[in-house]
């Protein structure tokens, strides 16, 4: 199958290079997307150093990063891929782990598998308002959709079909939760596999890492799941 990487970057020069060239020696991808998103740092000039490509994503906001990654892919010279993977550009995923959730997909088993990080995340790569936010809205999902999940995890891959059936629209913190919810509206295959999750390479999470991030995301991830009920 035909893999793509979706890497939504700010201001990660620190990580972006590693993270991208640690992709890039794993055979099933095809193409590395960095979306910067409006990085006042090298991100962009290190990330294409690294041999990714690079697509500027000039609105604020995690999921317009991605949104930007997904309509760079749609309207490349190639066609669109089989598949998408979104990856964190901090490092904190295990690019290693990428096969784990393009697999079930590739089987014909799945549409969209989330890597969970709540049995094996590294102590203290999650913050404990991250570990509660995600446990309280997985069991917000499943009661409402009918949707087993145990995390948000932003280490995902999905059927390029499923994810064009989804019409992805949010444009910062509630984009994880929008797919998750989305695909349980539209009966989309989903699953989850457990990833490793490790403290990111260096400076604090644009959310997780400040209180203003912290309620902004809790606030729109759980007005976004009632949103689609």
């Amino acid at each position: 199958m035909r893999v793509a990487v979706i890497i939504p970057a700010l201001d990660e020069e620190d990580a972006i290079g590693r993270v991208v060239r640690d992709l890039g020696a794993v055979s099933a991808i095809e193409r590395i997307v960095v979306a910067d998103n409006n990085s006042s740092d090298r991100t962009a000039e290190v990330a294409t150093a690294a041999g990714a490509e690079v697509v500027v994503a000039s609105q604020r906001g995690y999921g317009a990063a991605c949104l930007a990654g997904i309509d760079y892919l749609r309207h490349h010279e190639a066609g669109p891929p089989d598949v998408v993977v979104f990856v964190d550009g901090d490092g904190s995923n295990h690019a290693d782990e990428l096969p784990l959730l393009v697999a079930p997909i590739a089987a014909g088993d799945s549409d969209l598998v989330i890597g969970s990080r709540r049995r094996l995340a590294d102590p203290g790569s999650l913050t404990p308002p991250q570990a509660f936010g995600n446990a309280l809205a997985s069991l917000l999902i499943q009661r409402m959709y009918g949707l087993t999940c145990t995390d948000l995890g932003p280490f995902r891959a999905v059927r390029w079909s499923a994810l064009e059936a989804m019409a992805m629209e949010d444009t910062n913190y509630g984009w994880t939760v929008e797919m998750q919810v989305k695909a349980a509206k539209r009966r989309i295959r989903v699953q989850e596999v457990d990833v490793h999750n490790r403290a990111r390479i260096a400076g604090q999470s644009k959310v997780a890492g400040t209180v203003r991030g912290v309620f902004g995301a809790g606030y729109k991830i759980l007005w976004t799941i009632w949103k689609y009920r």
